[in-house]
């Protein structure tokens, strides 16, 4: 059996009418009434008691009826589903980011994706950006947010955001009382930054900002995350460049200064170009549209 047979023998058992039933079905009555004997042949119950005048479900043609109600439902069911998926309207997509993006866009990019796909499951993967382009040209990511950068390899970027970089200090450090420090200020402090290994594009933007005053930053340590090194500076073992959307959070003992002709870093959404998640496009085209020119 399968549910061509199943359909046959629910048109009888809604209508209790051989007539009606292969009308349902766009049959004629004696091909019909061949199914449905076929049908009791092949489970070896009577499901039906039927004389001249009328037709009745057996106990056994009641309950199969649940039965095949419920699997006919779960078949369509699965029918619909795999059509939402093929369009992206359901399904699930794996989306990576930095984590300094979800105090920036990362919460109005899923807002407006899930109002858009609620049927389409978001997995959520906090990741460094090294680790982003990995994981992008691996496939084990559909999606992410990271810095704009030129490792573009089969990757199609949205533009998102450009964020400037704040130092930040405790409010006892020397530089606290300065509104705006330049790279000449911190030519003799300890600077915490994130390694080139992890962060390449941020840790690049720093080592040019000293750069083009003929200065090499005094990296003294070198976290991958940027919520230690907010923690490290808080313990007074440096001063950090950090982006700009991490400095409305710090805690009550830090203060973040604006930098003289400071550093900008595109924030961007990048998903493969051969991307087989046909959930991606209405991604990116929501990255699209929310394109901004600052945080």
């Amino acid at each position: 059996m399968d549910t061509r047979h199943m359909r046959y023998f629910m048109a009888l058992a809604e209508t209790l009418h051989f007539g009606r039933a292969a009308e349902r079905m766009n049959m004629s009555q004696p091909p019909f009434s061949r199914q449905i004997a076929m049908i009791e042949h092949s489970l070896g119950v009577k499901l039906f008691e039927r004389n001249s005048r009328n037709v009745a479900l057996t106990p056994a043609g009641k309950h199969f009826m649940k039965d095949c109600r419920n699997v006919l439902g779960q078949f369509e069911d699965a029918c619909r589903d795999v059509r939402l998926v093929a369009s992206g309207m359901k399904g699930e997509l794996r989306f990576g980011f930095m984590m300094h993006a979800a105090h920036s866009v990362v919460p109005q990019l899923v807002q407006l994706y899930s109002e858009a796909r609620p049927d389409v499951r978001l997995v959520l993967d906090e990741r460094t950006p090294t680790e982003i382009d990995e994981m992008l040209v691996a496939g084990t990511l559909d999606a992410a947010v990271t810095f704009g950068s030129e490792y573009t390899l089969n990757l199609q970027t949205v533009l998102l955001a450009r964020e400037r970089l704040r130092i930040i200090m405790r409010k006892d450090h020397v530089l606290a009382a300065a509104r705006q420090i330049g790279p000449m200020a911190l030519c003799n402090e300890r600077i915490i930054a994130a390694p080139v290994a992890t962060a390449p594009a941020l840790r690049s933007a720093i080592n040019s900002y000293f750069s083009a005053k003929g200065l090499v930053p005094h990296v003294v340590l070198e976290p991958r995350l940027q919520h230690t090194i907010i923690q490290l500076v808080a313990k007074g073992l440096g001063v950090a460049l950090i982006p700009a959307s991490l400095c409305n959070e710090l805690g009550g003992g830090l203060t973040s200064r604006a930098l003289s002709d400071s550093p900008q870093l595109d924030v961007v959404l990048r998903a493969p170009i051969t991307t087989k998640n046909p959930a991606v496009s209405t991604f990116m085209e929501i990255g699209k549209a929310m394109q901004q020119t600052s945080i």
